[in-house]
């Protein structure tokens, strides 16, 4: 007889609930939220289990690599297509959830999430530290200008940059309330750190796509450098993952969304699914590409045409949906980027 399995993951503990063929409750216990406690307690009840399902979150990639490692038949649910059977429950616990899990598992009404080899996840981490620390860098930056203008103090735009406009202030525009000056060195040394971390990682950036042959491949691309292709691997992973290259699209929340009811029937604006780090760097470099010459002179006139029906915006991001699909069709294919001479 066939057994199911279903796992609510909590910080502490782990809600399990087993079901047979017919969808009738074999077992459930409760758990630490440890894959050793989660392996023996089904490795007990083990007779005939044919799959253990848990929905996407935080801990999942932990989990789901310990498990597999213990030889667990585990599989990880979309928590957006799960949420949709979860919420006719009347109450919401842990030991519900789990029980509804169970049944998503036994009857394959599930869409499964495939879990990323560890340097995709490691390469993401990189990127995503790089992208906090240009965070921290824009709201300091916001900060000093807003404090400064407190006391009558237009930061503006001067040549030289945004470290010579503040050592500038410092010197001379702050010497009227020297009481301040402490704590604007201070904001800038902060700022001063932060560029320091950013230039750090954007070294560990170039040099991992010095030597990562597909990172490479992907940088023929214009508009695409280290970053951007960087976080295309780490957000596809593997290229086989998907039959077409058009799928890359709509996996990264670039497509339209599609609502159709009756007589009802129109387009939405993009789903926005999926990485939106991705996202972000491939709508950058088609910004790049509309806005300055970085070859490409075919996506830039095919964008362009697209700008004069429907306004720039909607241009960059149809760009950004094509850049993803050709760089998909380049890594299948392991073809450099190639663009038809204009006519």
């Amino acid at each position: 007889m066939a057994v199911f399995a279903a796992l609510d993951v909590s910080q502490d503990q782990t809600a399990i609930c087993m079901v047979d063929q017919d969808g009738a409750m074999l077992a459930e216990a409760k758990v630490p939220t440890c894959p050793e406690a989660i392996a023996n307690w089904l490795a007990e009840r083990s007779d005939g289990l044919e799959r253990v399902g848990m929905e996407t979150g935080p801990l999942a990639v932990w989990l789901w690599n310990e498990l597999v490692a213990r030889e667990v038949p585990i599989i990880c649910l979309d928590a957006r297509h799960a949420n949709g059977v979860l919420k006719m429950m009347p109450n919401k616990t842990d030991r519900h959830d789990a029980r509804g899990l169970a049944q998503i598992v036994r009857t394959g009404w599930f869409k499964a999430v495939q879990i990323k080899s560890h340097d995709a996840y490691v390469n993401r981490a990189m990127l995503t530290a790089r992208e906090a620390f240009v965070g921290m860098r824009v709201r300091l930056e916001n900060e000093v200008r807003g404090l400064l203008k407190t006391f009558g103090v237009m930061f503006g735009k001067r040549v030289g940059g945004f470290k010579r406009r503040a050592d500038e202030i410092i010197a001379k525009e702050l010497l009227v309330a020297p009481e301040l000056i402490p704590i604007f060195k201070t904001l800038i040394q902060a700022r001063r750190d932060i560029l320091s971390h950013i230039a750090t990682l954007d070294k560990r950036i170039r040099a991992i796509a010095k030597r990562h042959a597909t990172v490479r491949l992907l940088m023929t691309a214009p508009g695409v450098g280290p970053i951007t292709a960087m976080s295309v691997v780490a957000a596809f992973d593997d290229a086989a993952r998907f039959r077409r290259s058009s799928g890359a699209g709509a996996y990264l929340g670039l497509t339209p969304r599609r609502y159709e009811s009756g007589e009802i029937s129109r387009n939405g604006r993009i789903s926005k699914r999926g990485d939106g780090f991705t996202r972000k760097c491939l709508f950058e470099a088609a910004n790049a590409i509309v806005c300055r010459d970085l070859g490409g002179p075919r996506l830039r006139s095919w964008a362009k045409a697209i700008a004069e029906r429907t306004g720039p915006r909607k241009a960059k991001v149809a760009l950004a949906r094509k850049l993803a699909v050709t760089l998909h069709a380049m890594w299948r294919t392991n073809t450099p980027f190639r663009e038809p001479a204009m006519a």
